[in-house]
């Protein structure tokens, strides 16, 4: 929410979950041909070489069903790219943590994209 009420402030608009795009991004602006996702670090892997090995419990459960979360990602950004969109990923903590880092990252891609002369 944190992100979306940034992004919402600075004018940009967006759908959350968009079921015709490939993942169902967070966020998508299909004018610019973005999907924006908002991961979870242990959902989605985060320093994973590191984290599998403290991984104590039902260990094998938990590790092939992060790394084929992991393998998904990868598919659904290549499927994104194929429509000529432009993913952007960022960890949930990076949000909490940098939020106006994320923010600028997008605004600078979508200013270079068009919208100042759109």
């Amino acid at each position: 929410m944190l992100f979306r009420r940034a992004l919402w402030a600075k004018g940009v608009r967006y759908r959350v979950d968009s079921k015709s795009l490939p993942g169902r991004p967070d966020l998508s602006i299909k004018k610019y041909k973005l999907a924006i996702f908002i991961d979870g670090e242990f959902w989605h892997g985060y320093n994973w070489d590191e984290r599998k090995k403290t991984l104590k419990s039902n260990r094998e459960f938990w590790i092939p069903k992060i790394e084929r979360n992991m393998q998904r990602d990868r598919e659904v950004n290549a499927q994104l790219e194929d429509l000529d969109f432009t993913v952007f990923r960022f960890w949930e903590t990076e949000i909490k943590t940098n939020l106006k880092t994320c923010i600028n990252d997008v605004m600078v891609y979508i200013d270079i994209g068009g919208i100042n002369g759109a």
